[in-house]
């Protein structure tokens, strides 16, 4: 990894919207010990004319405005020294996932582009090589909040962010199961009892509960996931099953 740490860019026409949420908690302090640094771009400053013009109407016709490529290509090259690969949030990109999200933790850093308006020339985005990323099937009114999600993914996963390890293997999406159901203090609340098997001390039968858990929990609320994990346990594991 890079010496000053993993280095987010953002370009985007709302550079205020940045930390954000990302500036409390384990992310801002990391952020400011300089485990991962932060820089924003407006990318009305790459504007052309008096107006400060970023947008025009789609060719061809149809509702709403487009970034304009020209303006979008000229904030991208301002940050080419910037490290990592170019992203675009858009609905139409490939989902966010752990996998990805471990991806990019491994990585340098990331360079994010917040669309706006109905959204980014597409000839700037194939041209800059482009990894098109979405957060899931609904409409933003911006990049901002999907790049927000994404740097929160990415942010928490590196070295020195989150103490254990372990903490990271036993989440949800790690081993392909969502997490078993959590119980406190109190183990008797309003009348109702945690499961016993977790005050027992006896380690082992509470992760083999708890795995047993997560896979009900998968069944149940995620039948996308459960049959994911059962393809990646192989034939005789998911004959078992």
């Amino acid at each position: 990894m890079a010496e000053a740490g993993w280095q987010a860019t953002v370009l985007t026409l709302f550079p205020e919207m940045f930390p954000g949420p990302l500036g409390a908690s384990l992310a801002g302090k990391s952020l400011k010990e300089g485990i991962w640094s932060l820089k924003t771009l407006d990318i009305r400053q790459f504007a052309r004319d008096k107006h400060r013009t970023v947008d025009d109407v789609p060719l061809g016709g149809g509702v709403g405005m487009v970034l304009k490529p020209d303006v979008v290509a000229a904030a991208l090259d301002e940050v080419s020294a910037a490290p990592g690969p170019r992203i675009y949030l858009t609905p139409r990109g490939r989902p966010l996932d752990q996998p990805l999200a471990r991806q990019l933790a491994e990585g340098d850093g990331a360079v994010f582009l917040c669309g706006r308006y109905e959204g980014v020339d597409q000839r700037v985005i194939d041209a800059a090589q482009m990894l098109e990323v979405s957060i899931g099937d609904y409409i933003l009114s911006g990049g901002e909040m999907a790049a927000l999600t994404v740097l929160d993914a990415v942010v928490r996963l590196l070295p020195g962010v989150i103490g254990k390890e372990e903490s990271h293997r036993e989440e949800s999406f790690e081993t392909g199961l969502l997490e078993p159901s959590l119980y406190t203090h109190p183990r008797n609340w309003n009348g109702i009892e945690a499961p016993e098997i977790l005050a027992s001390g006896h380690h082992q039968k509470i992760a083999e509960w708890r795995l047993e858990e997560a896979k009900k929990e998968t069944r149940t609320r995620r039948p996308d996931l459960w049959q994911r994990y059962l393809q990646g346990q192989g034939p005789d594991n998911k004959a078992k099953e």
